[in-house]
Formats: C-alpha cells, structure tokens, sequence
C-alpha cells in the first residue's frame, strides 16, 4: 500500500507543479505592462430607432484592437468599458467583454478589433435632434481590463466623437411610368 501511495503522492505534485504557474495571478503592473491599446474608434449607434411615433436611441461605443508587447501570449483578458458624461459621477452606461479567450494574441502580434457598446445611451426623436442640439454633452469611456483574476486595470480614457454612425431610412416616392399612347 506504501509503494503504491508515495508514486501517486510524487506525480500529484508534479502536475500541480505544472499547472501552478498558469493559475497565477497577474500583478496590475503586469497586466497594463503586457498589453498597448491600438486603433481606438468611438462613435454613437443606433440602439433602437422607429420611423412612427419618431425615436430614436444612441449609444456610445468604442472599438480598439490589442498588441501584445509583453514575451508571454495574452489570454482569458476581460474588458470593461464604462461610459460617462464628462464632467459627472454617474455612468451612463458600460459593457463587460470577456474577449481575448480561446485564441491567444502572441507576442508582437495584433487582436482582431474589439467593440464595447454602452448598454445605455441618449434618445432622440431624429438623426437631426442629435446632430443640431446645442446641449449635446461630451461622453468620455474608461477602458479597462483583467485577466486570471488580476484586479480591474485602467487602461485609457478617449472622448467619445460626435460621429455618428446611423442612416435614417429614406422616404420611398413610388415610381409612375407613363404608358405610350397607342396610335392607330
């Protein structure tokens, strides 16, 4: 019984030897040291829009793609974005993404993009009630992210652009053919 206990005893300490290091928690410092936050893009969507009663939702987004910069492969990172009018405590919205997870973005190399939409946003009535409002305040987004359980890390904080990206739909004016005379 003794000799069968001590091998099992010795290969369950191996294999946790193995597998404790991947476990690990990443420091803070670590997390934001291993990543550079490239190609941001903020701008407003439609989140909901009807042409009758007129209404239409925006809301924030931003998107962004991540560069490894560190000499370990990047995964299992979270995002969350946490939306803001300048200047003010309250959120407007945010968005959690857990989005690096079963590729890994290697060293050196680039994630595909990455978009966090804010679950909240600002209504309207037309693409014009936003677009002419002189009391259309700034929103600024905090980026941030974990990973392995890390705590939350900032990473960056953009104002989100006026740019909105939304096409309302056009009014249809039917097409009439006028026939030819027929002479006879």
């Amino acid at each position: 019984m003794k000799r069968m206990l001590v091998p099992a005893l010795m290969l369950s300490l191996i294999v946790s030897g193995l597998f404790l290091p991947a476990c690990k928690k990443m420091t803070p410092e670590q997390l934001k040291n291993s990543m550079e936050i490239i190609d941001v893009e903020t701008k407003w969507v439609s989140k909901e829009y009807r042409a009758w009663p007129p209404k239409l939702v925006l809301v924030p987004v931003i998107s962004f793609r991540v560069k490894n910069i560190s000499d370990k492969p990047l995964t299992y990172v979270n995002f969350n974005a946490i939306f803001k009018f300048k200047d003010e405590t309250k959120n407007l919205g945010d968005n959690f993404l857990a989005a690096i997870r079963k590729k890994p973005v290697m060293p050196g190399e680039v994630s595909p993009v990455i978009t966090l939409k804010s679950n909240y946003g600002v209504e309207g009535k037309t693409l014009d009630s936003f677009k002419n409002n002189p009391y259309w305040k700034p929103v600024v987004v905090k980026l941030f992210a974990r990973s392995f359980g890390s705590e939350f890390v900032l990473l960056g904080e953009w104002e989100v652009s006026k740019t909105i990206d939304f096409k309302e739909d056009q009014v249809v004016t039917p097409v009439v053919e006028k026939k030819e005379e027929v002479k006879k």
